[in-house]
């Protein structure tokens, strides 16, 4: 019976919900498996999400309460679940593969000496041993990950790949409280800054990207108008961030974010290969490009072969019609 890990992320009192699709696949593996579910999460003043985790399908909480977990710091973080790790030694152990499980989940491999499959789009069990898949060679391969006797076995799971369970508020568990891991921090958080108004990519069902065909950055309001009035988040490739058009926030490819939206709309981008590795698994590709033979519409659902300037505006004020925007 495999005792199954998850790690709940949250941030100023809201859950990522990453951290359902996470649960799903553990729930998944668990009842395949005949094993169970521990939902862990650490912060301050974080004791009511165990039962949010419960309707998600855990079987089991741990909670480590303390005010030095209230600021994510890796230290804190990865120390504190790798004595976690240690005392009750779970079998499995999946993190989402957000800024923060990029970070923590390598660090506590390490820590704990085990391996760790990355970015994973499935995950199986074939007795006791997990089995998963990932992209390679900028996603144009998928390699197949097992792993040996250590434990526990540790995966990443890339954000909208995994659906979330439906929520089912009968479900209770058992909820354990621990201690943080007596470290001294090294770094201080003196606070946030948040983005006003703007879509994350990471969560973004629809995103609309701009490239170098924008001309400069005085074409990238056209791009945003239609993301705006699609509710979506505003994308860039490589290129038009490195030529300083628009800020690396909104890069999306291999050294930007990686993203799997319902609907990834590409204006003016030719699609090289880092870029495509960022966002070519989104569920429909809509491509924009005056170039006939760019790249990028080998991958499109949807293609126009044209002028962004004349098409895009007309999107969007179609778009504001049909929404009644």
């Amino acid at each position: 019976m495999a005792k199954i890990w998850t790690l709940v992320e949250h941030r100023n009192g809201a859950i990522d919900s990453i951290s359902w699709e996470t649960l799903a696949m553990a729930r998944q593996l668990a009842d395949k498996s005949g094993g169970s579910v521990t939902a862990v999460i650490l912060g301050d003043g974080v004791g009511d999400f165990a039962q949010t985790a419960f309707h998600y399908g855990a079987d089991d909480a741990i909670v480590v309460d303390d005010p030095s977990l209230k600021d994510y710091r890796l230290e804190t973080y990865s120390a504190t679940l790798t004595a976690l790790a240690q005392e009750h030694q779970p079998d499995v152990f999946l993190l989402g593969a957000s800024d923060k499980g990029r970070e923590i989940a390598p660090a506590v491999a390490a820590k704990l000496g085990v391996g760790l499959a990355s970015d994973v789009l499935s995950l199986d069990m074939d007795g006791d041993k997990l089995v998963a898949t990932r992209p390679v060679l900028v996603g144009n391969l998928v390699a197949t990950i097992t792993f040996g006797d250590a434990k526990p076995q540790m995966a990443s799971l890339r954000r909208r790949v995994f659906p979330a369970l439906e929520p089912d508020t009968a479900r209770n568990g058992n909820v354990t409280q621990a201690n943080v891991a007596g470290i001294t921090p090294v770094t201080e958080v003196v606070g946030f800054e948040a983005a006003e108004g703007e879509v994350s990519l990471n969560d973004a069902s629809i995103i609309v990207s701009g490239g170098r065909g924008v001309g400069g950055p005085e074409g990238f309001p056209t791009v945003k108008a239609l993301a705006d009035v699609l509710g979506g988040a505003l994308g860039a490739s490589r290129a038009a961030v490195d030529a300083g058009w628009i800020p690396y926030k909104h890069q999306v490819g291999q050294t930007g974010k990686t993203v799997q939206p319902d609907l990834y709309i590409a204006c003016g981008i030719s699609g090289a290969i880092q870029h495509l590795a960022g966002m070519k698994t989104s569920k429909v590709i809509v491509a924009i490009n005056k170039d006939p033979e760019a790249p990028i519409f080998k991958y499109a659902k949807y293609g126009i072969v044209g002028d962004l300037f004349k098409y895009v505006p007309a999107l969007t004020e179609a778009f504001k019609a049909e929404l009644g925007k």
